[in-house]
């Protein structure tokens, strides 16, 4: 009966050993290639959405005006940031073709969209402003002095005064598209001065 035992047992251990030495991976010889499973195929990382665009902020800000007759150089329409938009000062007041608005550019980045509910217009920050700079500079008063299309006449000047409000006044920063816009030019070529344009 051990001896039966004994045999049983040894089968048993060959057995196991046979399927051990079947479900093994034969090893590879060194001049054999190695073939490896292709990995799995990397899943593409989630789609990110696009920035948010800038929040709308109203600002209470100084309001001047400039054109070609006191521009820097005066009698020109350059510009200290010429852009893909404008090569110099100008545009209509749309939100395609924003007019040309001059300040700090620590107080509004060149490049960034204004609207002035006053006129009905949007500007873009591309200008210079020196006497917006020197006010940011010794009291942070944020002062924005906007562009009015006309050739370099000394006339120009009484209506950048006549527009020139006593007080601050708003004006949003980084405003959505559809605001309403006043058609009429600041200054026309009869030498009228908006709102009579």
């Amino acid at each position: 009966m051990n001896h039966s035992r004994l045999r049983w047992a040894l089968l048993l251990v060959a057995a196991v050993t046979l399927l051990a030495a079947c479900a093994s991976t034969p090893p590879v010889a060194a001049d054999q290639p190695t073939i490896t499973p292709n990995p799995a195929p990397a899943t593409p990382p989630p789609a990110t959405a696009p920035p948010a665009a800038p929040p709308e902020t109203q600002q209470q800000v100084e309001v001047t005006f400039y054109a070609a007759a006191d521009n820097d150089p005066p009698g020109t329409s350059d510009i200290a940031y010429p852009n893909t938009r404008h090569s110099a000062a100008g545009g209509s007041g749309t939100y395609q073709d924003p007019l040309t608005l001059a300040s700090d550019p620590r107080e509004i980045r060149p490049g960034v969209l204004a609207y002035y509910p006053a006129l009905q217009k949007y500007f873009v920050m591309e200008d210079d402003c020196a006497p917006c700079i020197d006010q940011w500079n010794a009291t942070r008063t944020p002062h924005v002095d906007l562009w009015i299309p006309a050739p370099p006449d000394s006339a120009v000047q009484t209506c950048e005064a006549t527009l020139t409000p006593d007080d601050r006044g708003v004006l949003e920063v980084n405003p959505p598209p559809g605001l309403p816009i006043d058609p009429r030019p600041l200054y026309d070529s009869a030498g009228h001065c908006w709102p009579k344009t």
